[in-house]
């Protein structure tokens, strides 16, 4: 840290100091997926491509309505940095209300319309048939998920991110034994391959959110924070926690829904290539989980710079977000492009798949640095209050770049041509994003 003022060095130490666990219960969200992925692929690769495309739709509805959740984060760390600790317990409460509001509407939704909508992607023969009563199963955890999320958002902000990633490890252990058992019916119960994982995950991701809400409720500060008290109605502050809600969560359904679209053009391929698709972005969305935890701590530290109208802080707290994320996702890449023919077969040995898996993983070590970029920068500009740009630049980025660059060049050179399409975007998407926030940061009162 030669040549850091001591102001830097401070953040980079708070950064870090709640970085490495929220990081660890985000690579635990990408682990319960990639258990689900292995198990599944080495009992059956149709199984996988099941597996896959279930969680396609499921995807965009679970990260677009995790993004909607994003107030519960911010609001808290600036309440906290406004001296209002007292109040929180109104952010929380209003986050798992619209957390349950959100999961049964989006179960409802996915089991009424997914099937359908599976049916008329134009895949390959069988799999919108083999996919439909896999997404029925991931639909039902909806809800329980989304409360686990407004509950790992209100302990990170609060600077207590231990617990959240404590029970992420021990819902993956459970969803492990319950991979291992039941996806090739050791207990004989009459289901197995990929429905019998969605099951599963049912019963982890449910048992998370009990876990978590049962340690809030059961904080000695818990009375103090307002967790029990029906909080006072503060329009400005509701409306408020709502629309940064509101821009995360449109951003991220640009970027997961681009991402899903791209899953249903490998299917239109052909069934090796969507089986080489869903292993090359269970990967990526592994190492995404890194970059996803510094934004949330580099937002944490934006947002208590904000509240305390510190514009210096502000300022620092996300380059600093920046700067460790850049040199995190090289280290991963370095690591990956190596690599790639021993993680390719960790999920499927079938050398017909690995001849097109094993080229494709090496391609997206190409974009790990600008995505960690672009996913930091987002969230480093709505904690300092711009909302509505970063959604815009997402949009421009992912829906105008990356879809149809993906689709021509995905029927011209394969799974390649999909990794190329998101190597160009993330690199607009980053160079938009932190040219942003620099100049949102600069406007800011420079009291720090």
């Amino acid at each position: 840290m030669i040549g850091l003022s001591l102001k830097t060095r401070a953040t980079l130490k708070d950064l870090l100091h709640l970085a490495w666990p929220v990081v660890l219960a985000r690579v635990g969200i990408m682990t319960m997926g990639l258990t689900d992925v292995i198990v599944v692929g080495n009992w059956s690769g149709l199984e996988l491509a099941f597996s896959s495309l279930a969680l396609a739709p499921t995807s965009i509805i679970i990260t677009t309505a995790v993004g909607l959740m994003m107030g519960v984060q911010v609001m808290t760390a600036r309440l906290l940095g406004e001296g209002r600790r007292d109040e929180v317990g109104g952010v929380l409460r209003r986050g798992v209300t619209y957390s349950l509001q959100l999961g049964f509407a989006s179960m409802f939704g996915l089991i009424l319309l997914g099937p359908w909508a599976l049916q008329h992607m134009g895949l390959a023969d069988g799999l919108a048939e083999g996919a439909s009563p896999v997404l029925v199963v991931f639909a039902l955890s909806m809800p329980g998920y989304l409360v686990s999320v407004a509950a790992q958002f209100f302990l990170e902000a609060m600077h207590r991110p231990r617990a959240g990633m404590w029970a992420m490890w021990i819902a993956n252990g459970l969803n492990l034994a319950l991979n291992l058992l039941l996806v090739p019916d050791i207990l004989g119960i009459g289901i197995d391959g990929a429905v019998a994982s969605a099951w599963a995950t049912f019963v982890a991701r449910t048992s998370l959110a009990v876990f978590l809400i049962v340690y809030i409720v059961r904080l000695p500060e818990a009375r103090a924070l307002g967790v029990f008290n029906r909080p006072k109605r503060d329009l400005t502050a509701e409306r408020e926690q709502r629309k940064i809600g509101y821009g995360a969560g449109s951003s991220y359904f640009i970027e997961v829904g681009a991402f899903a679209a791209m899953t249903f053009i490998a299917g239109q391929l052909g069934a090796i290539e969507t089986s080489a698709w869903a292993i090359v972005l269970n990967v990526s969305a592994m190492v995404f989980m890194l970059p996803m935890g510094l934004s949330a701590a580099t937002a944490v530290l934006v947002g208590r710079a904000y509240g305390a109208r510190d514009g210096r802080g502000v300022m620092r707290a996300g380059l600093v977000g920046i700067g460790v994320v850049t040199a995190l996702t090289l280290t991963v890449a370095l690591l990956v492009w190596p690599g790639a023919p021993l993680i390719a077969s960790a999920y499927n040995r079938d050398p017909e798949l690995l001849a097109v898996v094993i080229p494709a993983l090496v391609l997206t070590t190409l974009f790990f640095v600008a995505d960690g970029i672009q996913v930091v920068s987002a969230s480093a500009n709505r904690a300092a209050g711009d909302v509505w740009w970063p959604t815009i630049m997402h949009f421009l980025s992912y829906s105008v770049v990356m879809m149809p660059l993906g689709w021509w060049w995905a029927h011209e050179i394969g799974v390649n041509g999909l990794v190329w399409a998101i190597i160009v975007a993330s690199l607009v998407s980053s160079v938009l994003l932190t040219g942003r926030f620099v100049r949102v940061a600069r406007r800011l009162p420079q009291s720090g």
